[in-house]
């Protein structure tokens, strides 16, 4: 008896604030993988929900995320990515390690309370698991990676062993390729799209289920995160190998997709109520990052139902607009992970999860 959230969620510039404030800034979130920060020196800049963090690997190999906010006048000290051995801010010219400790502040000498000591880069809360790079902004205690609040809480166990036992956390995997979309739509349309079970490919992607036996297409519901699974059909696992298709949703916008020698993963960045943007990143097994063939027309394959689907999510996005439209129904069966994902965000929002089923 359960109905979809309201159209408001999807078209509500304050519901959107609400999000930035209560789901993104308090939930471990995904904000890039490895492959540039394995070596000393290394470091990459970014700008998650507005909020600028940097992550640098020092010289001692131990790899931390800061606010990148300088400690004197809130100026960004790091730009890009690349290689270096200190932070210097452009503004003031404070100086800091790559490991957060402040090396030099200019004209500050002789300054009532003023301990070098104190007024390190603030440090995020950080996990990597596999290739993947997850923060947390919700708190300045970095002690706070273990119990309650961790990362390990947040997915669960199961699901953790789960994603794992699907090859999800596979670290010798390569990085072979990214591409960005911009979509006109809400970016829970996208995760909406993602999370129906299956119910729309075999209508909107028929080369897509061309490969699949959707007969055996299932859902699994675990802590904060979903897996859905299929098997490839026989023509499919000569091409693809005998791997089962494994599509992960990690809360509040990661999805992160294992099939066959592949394995991609979709971010969906809010940009306003009405727009997002979706990073995709794909990984290949070791043995074929050399077979530009295979990477050329799964690359051309993986467009083809990114199209597809944007098709889709701006279509759903102007009918939310629409006088005619405010709540929909669930399909029972097949939508289990949508639901679950709507709990989850009412749960943080509002403080409830009681969406009634």
């Amino acid at each position: 008896q359960a109905s979809t959230p309201p159209s408001s969620w999807y078209t509500s510039q304050a519901h959107t604030d609400s999000e930035a404030n209560r789901v993104f800034s308090s939930s471990w979130v995904y904000v890039g993988h490895l492959g540039s920060l394995k070596e000393s020196g290394t470091f990459t800049a970014g700008t998650y929900m507005g909020m600028p963090y940097v992550l640098a690997r020092s010289a001692d190999g131990q790899l931390r995320a800061f606010h990148n906010v300088c400690r004197h006048h809130a100026a960004a000290v790091a730009l890009g990515s690349g290689r270096q051995d200190c932070f210097t801010c452009p503004y003031h010219g404070w100086t800091y390690g790559l490991d957060g400790r402040l090396r030099r502040a200019p004209h500050m000498r002789g300054i009532e309370n003023f301990r070098a000591a104190d007024y390190g880069l603030r440090q995020l809360r950080m996990r990597t698991w596999g290739h993947f790079i997850f923060l947390n902004f919700d708190s300045n205690d970095i002690t706070c990676c273990t119990g309650v609040g961790s990362f390990e809480a947040q997915l669960g166990p199961e699901g953790l062993q789960a994603m794992e036992a699907a090859g999800i956390a596979d670290s010798h995997l390569v990085h072979v390729a990214s591409q960005s979309y911009t979509l006109q739509c809400n970016w829970k349309v996208f995760c909406d799209n993602y999370l129906d079970g299956g119910y729309h490919v075999s209508i909107a992607h028929p080369d897509l289920a061309a490969g699949l036996d959707l007969t055996t297409y299932s859902s699994t519901i675990y802590e904060s995160c979903s897996i859905q699974s299929c098997q490839p059909k026989n023509a499919a696992k000569v091409r693809l190998g005998e791997r089962e298709a494994a599509y992960a949703f990690v809360y509040p916008n990661l999805m992160i997709n294992r099939y066959g020698p592949w394995m991609d993963t979709n971010l969906v960045l809010p940009d306003g109520p009405r727009r997002c943007t979706v990073h995709f990143e794909y990984w290949l097994e070791q043995s074929l990052v050399h077979d530009s063939s295979l990477i050329d027309s799964s690359l051309a394959d993986s467009d083809q139902v990114q199209q597809e689907d944007i098709a889709l999510c701006e279509a759903v996005q102007r009918g939310l607009h629409s006088p005619a439209y405010d709540t929909g129904r669930y399909a029972p069966g097949l939508e289990q992970p949508m639901f679950h994902f709507h709990k989850l965000l009412q749960r943080d929002l509002m403080g409830s999860a009681q969406l009634e089923a």
